[in-house]
């Protein structure tokens, strides 16, 4: 064998070696930060101590610049400054890898002053069309199968929702129905197995859930079929706002609510809170949604009622990072800071998107996939695979 032959097989060895030691370490992080989160509750409660401030951020979407950005505006985690992350870490972006692996390092390093929610598209179904999984298949090669499930995995132990100082509620879609549980109908001849959930649901009939019932839910389930308790889950991540009054389903996305000005007063009256503050909806979601205000200054305030506000945060700025036409929705991401001693006063932090980005590539085909989680394959979903 000659020595450039030897050299080179040395160093094909020297890197194995040093990805089993990434993927090794990878789970070290992801394991320890998934146990502290499955401790946590459904409806986390964040009771700030005398003198720390709130930090919210909205959908990061794996752009990781502008993440590390707002943690550097806004000021790190630390004994005077708790973070609440609304959800939607990954997909679309280039660094969804990178960015999780950040924010769950955080919750390691200060488990009390660092919150991570789950949101909608910490999900097998949405991870799997809007580029997460790729990501994770190409960073990782031979180990992607095996990291894309321990993430899958962490993703279960997320919590749905927080309560923050009393009086501020946070979650990625907003808020839910209250249970209502169906029989278990089986299939003949079939023992065991469950036919698919009727998702038709009368209108009429949809009454709003109470905080008891959010924490009797049950979040483990990454993609919940649709009928008893795991309705609540779908109704956290997916569920919108509207101007027109009451609890109706979602027909345009095919899964969660829409809830009028009177819901959120009712729902900020019972629990004794102001504040709502939810995300998932970015600029794309907002251009058809001409009821509501656009996103352009990365917030929204959808209701103002009497009890209080509901807010949307979007912290993803200049999104999507990858689109179809060259005409780009320019918006800006924003944080909000809720600061002692009421917390019920939210400061509006906008900030423009990190120039310019590092050439990357997406993990999606953008020009083909819908831009925004709308006609959503519920048959895909189900069953937890792509429709791509």
């Amino acid at each position: 064998m000659t020595g450039d032959r030897k050299r080179g097989l040395r160093a094909v060895m020297i890197l194995e070696q040093f990805e089993a030691y990434l993927v090794k370490e990878f789970a070290r992080l992801v394991l320890a930060a998934a146990a502290i989160l499955h401790r946590e509750p459904n409806l986390v409660r964040v009771d700030p101590r005398p003198g720390q401030s709130v930090v919210v951020v909205g959908d990061v979407h794996g752009q990781l610049h502008d993440v590390i950005f707002l943690i550097r505006d806004a000021g790190f985690p630390s004994e005077e400054r708790v973070f609440v992350f609304n959800g939607d870490y990954v997909d679309r972006g280039a660094w969804g890898l990178e960015t999780l692996l950040l924010l769950l390092a955080w919750k390691v390093l200060l488990p009390n002053c660092v919150f991570l929610l789950r949101g909608n598209h910490e999900s097998k179904y949405c991870t799997s069309v809007y580029g997460f999984e790729k990501e994770v298949m190409t960073k990782y090669k031979d180990q992607g199968s095996q990291v894309y499930r321990k993430f899958l995995r962490c993703f279960e132990d997320l919590p749905l929702a927080t309560i923050i100082a009393g009086c501020v509620y946070t979650a990625h879609g907003g808020i839910f129905r209250g249970t209502i549980v169906l029989p278990s109908k089986r299939s003949k001849g079939k023992k065991g197995r469950k036919n698919k959930a009727d998702v038709t649901v009368d209108s009429t009939s949809i009454r709003l859930g109470s905080l008891d019932e959010l924490m009797k839910a049950r979040r483990t389930v990454l993609d919940p079929p649709w009928e008893g308790q795991n309705l609540i889950p779908g109704d956290v991540l997916w569920s919108d706002p509207s101007l027109q009054m009451g609890l109706s389903p979602n027909q345009e996305r095919g899964i969660g609510l829409l809830w009028g000005p009177d819901i959120t007063q009712q729902f900020l009256r019972t629990n004794n809170l102001k504040l709502i503050i939810r995300s998932h909806e970015g600029p794309d979601a907002r251009d058809k949604r001409h009821d509501l205000l656009g996103m352009d200054k990365g917030y929204t305030i959808d209701h103002d009622v009497e009890c209080g506000k509901l807010i949307t945060l979007f912290s993803a700025p200049d999104y999507p990072q990858f689109q179809a036409s060259e005409e780009r929705y320019n918006n800006c991401g924003a944080y909000i800071v809720l600061n002692p001693p009421d917390f019920a006063t939210p400061v509006f932090h906008s900030f423009e998107a990190v120039k310019p980005r590092p050439p990357a590539h997406p993990f999606y085909d953008f020009e083909e996939v819908i831009d925004s989680d709308e006609e959503l394959n519920l048959d895909a979903m189900d069953s937890g695979t792509s429709s791509q």
